[in-house]
C-alpha cells in the first residue's frame, strides 16, 4: 500500500486530492498538513511512502520541508526513503529547482489531469522520478545552465562503465526500467542492477538527481532524442 501525506495550505485542495487518491485501491492518505512544519512532523511520525508537497505555504515552505523530510532520519531504512513529489501552480520556477535539489523526486503542475497525478504518485513511490512532461525540457535546460556543486562532476562520470552510461542516458530521456530493457535488449533485472551501481558510484539520491547529473555533466543535451535501439 502506498501511504501518502498531503501538504497544502488550502483545505479544498487537500480535500480534492485526498478524495481522488483514496479512491485508488493501492493508495491510502494517512495524513494532511497545512504547512511545512506540520508536514515535517507528520512525515517523522507516520513514515509515509510519498509526501505531496505544495511549494508555497506559510512559515516553513515546501523547499525547506522537503530538505528535512528527505534527510536520512525520515526514512524507513535505506531501501525505503520517504519520497517527496512537489505540486505547484508554477512551471519552472526557482523554488521548483530548489525543491528538486533539496531531494524531491519530481514535480507536477496542479492543473495536471487526475490520472496523471495518480500515475506520478505510483512512479515516485516505486523509486522513479516524475518530471511534468509539459515543462521537462525547460527544467533540464535550467539544470544544465546552472550547475549544482553537490552533483557529480564529469570526472566522476568516468567511473561509470560504458553500459552504465548508456543506461543513465536512457534514464535521462525519461525511459522506465521496462522501456530501457526493451531498448537495450536486456532484462529489467539487469537494468535495475545497472541503476543501483550508478546511484552508488555517483553518490546520487535517486533518479531525479541522476537525471540532473547527466544533463549537468553534458552526458545528455537538452532537446536531443534517445540513441538508436540496440
Amino acid at each position: 500500500m502506498i501511504r501518502v501525506i498531503l501538504a497544502d495550505d488550502q483545505p479544498l485542495v487537500r480535500s480534492g486530492i485526498g478524495m481522488l487518491l483514496s479512491a485508488e485501491p493501492d493508495i491510502e492518505v494517512v495524513g494532511e498538513a497545512h504547512d511545512g512544519a506540520q508536514a515535517i512532523d507528520l512525515a517523522e511520525q507516520l513514515k509515509p511512502t510519498v509526501v505531496l508537497m505544495d511549494i508555497r505555504m506559510p512559515g516553513i515552505g515546501g523547499v525547506e520541508a522537503t530538505r528535512h523530510i528527505t534527510a536520512d532520519q525520515f526514512s524507513n531504512g535505506q531501501s525505503n526513503p520517504v519520497r517527496v513529489l512537489v505540486l505547484t501552480t508554477y512551471n519552472v520556477h526557482e523554488a521548483v529547482i530548489q525543491a528538486l535539489r533539496a531531494g524531491a523526486s519530481g514535480f507536477l503542475l496542479k492543473d495536471a489531469a487526475p490520472e496523471e497525478l495518480v500515475r506520478a504518485v505510483r512512479v515516485v513511490a516505486d523509486g522513479d522520478a516524475w518530471l511534468d512532461p509539459s515543462v521537462t525540457p525547460e527544467l533540464l535546460r535550467e539544470f544544465a545552465a546552472r550547475p549544482d556543486r553537490l552533483l557529480p562532476t564529469p570526472a566522476e562520470m568516468e567511473n561509470l562503465t560504458a553500459r552504465e552510461r548508456e543506461v543513465l542516458v536512457l534514464i535521462a530521456h525519461g525511459m522506465s526500467n521496462g522501456e530501457i530493457a526493451r531498448h537495450l535488449v536486456i532484462s529489467e533485472t539487469t537494468v535495475k542492477t545497472h541503476y543501483s551501481r550508478i546511484v552508488i558510484k555517483l553518490g546520487v539520491r535517486d533518479r531525479a538527481q541522476a537525471v540532473a547529473a547527466a544533463y549537468q555533466c553534458g552526458l545528455v543535451q537538452p532537446g536531443t532524442t534517445p540513441p538508436p535501439q540496440s
